[in-house]
C-alpha cells in the first residue's frame, strides 16, 4: 500500500520544523474528526482537514468556509497530513515550506454523506463550524466548497456614512450624549471579511488590520487623519460584527462593541469619547488645533446620511 504522507515528509525536515513529521507510514484506523486552522503564511488563510484512512486530506481555503449558501469559496487541495496535526498549532520557521503562524481555530467531529475523487459531501459537528458542505472539483485541479444549508447572517449594511448636523453650541441636555474630537479627516467605512478588506486598495496597510480579524466579519466606520506627520486611521463606531447588524443598536451599545475589539496598532486607533463632557472635550479641541467636536447621542441608531443624532460643534 502507498505511504499516503510520503509527499507530506519530501516537504519537510523535521530538524527545522516543529511539525509533527512521523517516520512511520499511517495506519488503516478511519475515524470522523476534523480540525480548522488559521494559518498566517505569505498570505492568510484557514486549513480545513478531514480525517480518513488515519490521516488528514486537507484543504487550503484563502477565505475561509462560506457563511451562507450565495458564495462559493476557492479550496486548494493539498497534500494529506498526519494525524498529528489534529492538535497542532505553533510558529512554522520562516523559509520553511508554509513558514508562518498556526492556530487552531475549531476542532470536531464530521459526517461523511458522500466522498469520491470529485466530491466530498459532510456535515461538520464543531464549537465554531457546523452544518453541511460540500467540496467540489472543477476543471483541472482546482476545487470550491460550498455550504449546502442556510445560516442566519445579516447582509452587511450600504456603505454610506452618519454624518453630522452642524450647530453653534453643545445641547443642552449633555447626559444624553459622547462627545468626541472632530479629526478634520477623510471619512473611511472599512469592510472586512476573510481577513480582507477592499480598504486595502487604497490603503495597503489596512491589510495588516483585517488579517487580525482572522475570520471574524465587520464593517467599522472612522476617518483617515493625520496625526503627527503620519496618516492613522481613527475608529468610532461598529455598524457589523461577526454576521450580525448592529445600525439599529443603540449608540452606546455599538460603542461598547466597537471597544471590545481593543483596535490598537501602528496605523489604527479607537477614538476617544467622552458621555456627559461637552465643555473638556471642546476645550481639548480647541488647545490641540482641531476643527471641532461631535456629540453623539447615545440612544441612536445609525442613521446613512446627515442626521440630527450626531452634532458637529465647531471649536
Amino acid at each position: 500500500m502507498a505511504d499516503k504522507l510520503e509527499r507530506y515528509r519530501s516537504k519537510r525536515d523535521a530538524s527545522r520544523t516543529p511539525e509533527p513529521v512521523p517516520a512511520a507510514p499511517p495506519s488503516a484506523e478511519d475515524g470522523n474528526a476534523f480540525v480548522i486552522q488559521e494559518h498566517h503564511a505569505r498570505s492568510l488563510h484557514w486549513d480545513l482537514r478531514l480525517e480518513r484512512d488515519g490521516v488528514l486530506v486537507s484543504w487550503a481555503v484563502p477565505k475561509g468556509l462560506p457563511a451562507d449558501p450565495d458564495t462559493n469559496h476557492l479550496a486548494v487541495h493539498t497534500e494529506d497530513h498526519p494525524m498529528e496535526y489534529l492538535t497542532f498549532h505553533g510558529e512554522i520557521p520562516k523559509g520553511e515550506y508554509g513558514g508562518g503562524t498556526m492556530t487552531i481555530w475549531d476542532t470536531g467531529t464530521y459526517e461523511t454523506e458522500k466522498w469520491s475523487d470529485r466530491e466530498v459531501k459532510f456535515v461538520l459537528r464543531g464549537e465554531r463550524a457546523s452544518g453541511r458542505f460540500v467540496l467540489f472539483r472543477t476543471r483541472g485541479q482546482n476545487w470550491m466548497i460550498h455550504r449546502m444549508d442556510a445560516r442566519a447572517r445579516d447582509p452587511f449594511p450600504p456603505p454610506d456614512p452618519m454624518l453630522p448636523t452642524e450647530r453653534a453650541k453643545p445641547p443642552k441636555d449633555v447626559s444624553a450624549y459622547a462627545f468626541e474630537f472632530a479629526w478634520g479627516g477623510r471619512r473611511l467605512l472599512v469592510p472586512i471579511e476573510g481577513g480582507r478588506t477592499t480598504a486595502a486598495r487604497e490603503h495597503p496597510w489596512l491589510r495588516g488590520l483585517a488579517e487580525s480579524f482572522g475570520s471574524r466579519t465587520a464593517m467599522l466606520d472612522g476617518e483617515v487623519a493625520t496625526l503627527g506627520g503620519a496618516e492613522i486611521l481613527v475608529f468610532y463606531d461598529l455598524l457589523y460584527d461577526d454576521g450580525r447588524s448592529l445600525v439599529d443598536e443603540p449608540y452606546r451599545e455599538r460603542r461598547a462593541a466597537l471597544e471590545a475589539l481593543d483596535l490598537a496598532g501602528a496605523r489604527w486607533q479607537t477614538a476617544p469619547s467622552w458621555p456627559g463632557e461637552a465643555g473638556p472635550v471642546r476645550q481639548a479641541a480647541r488647545e490641540q488645533g482641531l476643527p471641532g467636536i461631535v456629540a453623539k447621542r447615545l440612544d441612536s441608531a445609525y442613521e446613512p446620511g446627515p442626521s440630527k443624532s450626531w452634532l458637529f460643534i465647531p471649536s
